[in-house]
Order: structure tokens, then C-alpha cells, then sequence
């Protein structure tokens, strides 16, 4: 009988609970149709179903903006993050560390190996001057694309777009490779290390630690004005163009400028400290000699006379990463996409 009242029910119709009804998570059953639902106590809840429309849509849009919340908040480290990782998969730290490596090595090796009494003084010599090419020639080859680069791909104009602002956009890519840059310097500084323990013992370590710290601080600080050309660059080539003259400049000329006009004008101690700290590079060699007892001639002789304290320099270092990474969060916004 039972199968004769299901055969004559309508096809449309549900024909029996248990074809029409699902379990419930809480235990009860959930019965197909607009609204009905039985919970554990078998007790029904109606439901309209365009209330649960609404509340279903009320509840993606807070998601939504939960999740846009988020990413304003953390976006600064996002796209640090995602610099850092981009900068370690073209292999520039790589190279960065294994540039490092082999100068710091080459440099103790044939330093501290010979004999006498200021064997760590001519190492620090040596890196002082030998730093002046190698700290701002990496630092600006890791820096010079990190805008223009990002704009000719087409992911410049991606992460404006989010709900990030521009200067968070250029602060967190300066962070992300200034990150990428220390790590890599510090690191190709470790095998100098090595081998100055094994000639010179652990004393010396402080003072090696101290002029890695400081070559450090200055790639970041030539890292703020790659940053500042990239931002300010139409193309990767005029970045790529602006950047080797101001390593031009930073490296030499602007020693050969300073020590005419010293030599020439007898310019006083205030004109040779200001000489100092507009140049990053000599705020390293300031720092790196500061080690030493003993300072040799030429250009080194002239830093000495500046009377600079370590804070100071290193005050300035940090300046020139902070300055002119500010000056192109406010660029940036001008760059016609």
C-alpha cells in the first residue's frame, strides 16, 4: 500500500523524509525547502529566505572588509616580504655575499698573514679603501630598479591598486632590499672574520664586526638614493645611467672636489666635517678608521682632522636612507602609469 500512495504522489513533490531532509551538523535535521530547519531539540526555526540573503551578504561584505583591513595594515610587511623574495630569486644577494666573501678573505689573507704589529691596521685600511668602490657599487646595484624596475613589469601599477598607500609601497620595497643588502653583506664579511681569529685571535673580532656594521649602514644609505633614482627614472636604463654617476661621484670625485678645496681654500675643520658627512662614503671611511690607531696619509689624514664623533656619523648614515626614501613616497604618487 505505502508503495502504491508514493507511486500516485506528483513527481515534483518530495516523496519521503528521508530523500528530502539532510543532517544537520548540531544533530537535527535540516529540511529541504525555503526555510524550515529542526535543531537537536526538534524544535522548528523559521527562516525567511531573503533574510538569509541578507545576512549572508551583510557577512561577505564584513569579510570583505575584514580582509582589505588587513591588508592596509600589514601591507607594509607584505610587500617587504615579497621584495625580499624577489631580490633573493634574481640572485643579487648571492652575489652581493659572494663579492663580500672574497674581497674580506683576499684582503685578510694577505693582511694579517705578514708579519708585524699592525697587521689589523692595515686590514682596516685596506677595507676602508677598498670599501669605497665595493659598498656603493652593490648597494646601488641592488637599489637602482626597485620602482622603474616594478613599473615596467607592470606590478607597480598592481600594488597601487591595493588599499595601500604609495609611500607604503616604496617604503616597504626600500625595506625588503635594504633587508636582502645587510644579510648579504654581513654574510660575505664572515669568512674575513674567519681567518683574522685564526692570524690575529678573538680580539680582534670587535673592531672587524664593527667596520662590517658600519659597511652595512652605508649600503643601506646609498640604498635610500638607488631607491630615489628609481623612483624618479622613466626607464630602467636612465636609472641604471643615474646610478653609475653618482657612484662616479661618491667614489671619486667628490674626494678630489673636498681635498682641492681643503688644499686650496684652507678650509677649517666645520668645512671638512660637512665635506665628510654629504658624502656616505666618507662616513664609512670616518667609521672603519675609527678603528685603527693609526691613520695614514692622503685623504684618511684629512678625516681624521674632522673631528666626528661615531654617533654623529652614524646619525647621518641613517639620514641618508630615511631622507631620501621619504622624498620618493611623495615622487612616487607623480609617476603617470
Amino acid at each position: 500500500m505505502s508503495d502504491d500512495r508514493a507511486g500516485d504522489a506528483p513527481s515534483g513533490a518530495s516523496t519521503a523524509p528521508t530523500h528530502a531532509t539532510d543532517a544537520a551538523p548540531d544533530g537535527g535535521v535540516a529540511v529541504d525547502g525555503p526555510a524550515a530547519r529542526l535543531d537537536g531539540g526538534g524544535t522548528e526555526q523559521q527562516v525567511s529566505g531573503p533574510t538569509a540573503d541578507a545576512t549572508d551578504g551583510r557577512a561577505a561584505d564584513a569579510a570583505e572588509r575584514s580582509a582589505f583591513a588587513r591588508l592596509a595594515d600589514g601591507g607594509l610587511v607584505t610587500i617587504a616580504r615579497r621584495e625580499y623574495r624577489l631580490a633573493v630569486r634574481s640572485r643579487w644577494a648571492l652575489g652581493v655575499a659572494l663579492l663580500f666573501g672574497f674581497f674580506t678573505a683576499a684582503v685578510v689573507q694577505f693582511g694579517a698573514s705578514s708579519v708585524g704589529p699592525g697587521r689589523f691596521d692595515a686590514v682596516v685600511a685596506t677595507i676602508a679603501e677598498l670599501g669605497v668602490y665595493l659598498v656603493p657599487l652593490a648597494a646601488l646595484a641592488v637599489g637602482y630598479d626597485a620602482v622603474v624596475g616594478a613599473d615596467e613589469r607592470g606590478s607597480l601599477e598592481l600594488l597601487l591598486a591595493l588599499p595601500v598607500s604609495p609611500g607604503r609601497v616604496v617604503v616597504g620595497t626600500a625595506l625588503g632590499r635594504a633587508t636582502v643588502l645587510v644579510g648579504s653583506m654581513l654574510l660575505g664579511f664572515v669568512p674575513g672574520g674567519l681567518l683574522l681569529v685564526r692570524y690575529l685571535g678573538v680580539a680582534s673580532v670587535g673592531p672587524y664586526a664593527a667596520v662590517a656594521l658600519a659597511a652595512a649602514l652605508t649600503g643601506c644609505a646609498m640604498l635610500g638614493v638607488a631607491v630615489l633614482l628609481s623612483t624618479v627614472a622613466r626607464t630602467k636604463t636612465h636609472a641604471l645611467g643615474a646610478s653609475l654617476a653618482v657612484w662616479l661621484w661618491v667614489a671619486l670625485l667628490h674626494d678630489l672636489a673636498a681635498l682641492g678645496a681643503v688644499a686650496g681654500f684652507d678650509l677649517g675643520s666645520g668645512a671638512i666635517a660637512a665635506a665628510v658627512l654629504l658624502n656616505p662614503v666618507d662616513c664609512f671611511r670616518v667609521l672603519a678608521l675609527s678603528q685603527v690607531d693609526v691613520v695614514a696619509g692622503g685623504f684618511a689624514g684629512v678625516l681624521a682632522q674632522a673631528g666626528l664623533s661615531t654617533p654623529a656619523v652614524a646619525a647621518t648614515l641613517v639620514a641618508w636612507l630615511v631622507v631620501p626614501v621619504a622624498v620618493a613616497t611623495r615622487l612616487v604618487r607623480r609617476r603617470r602609469l
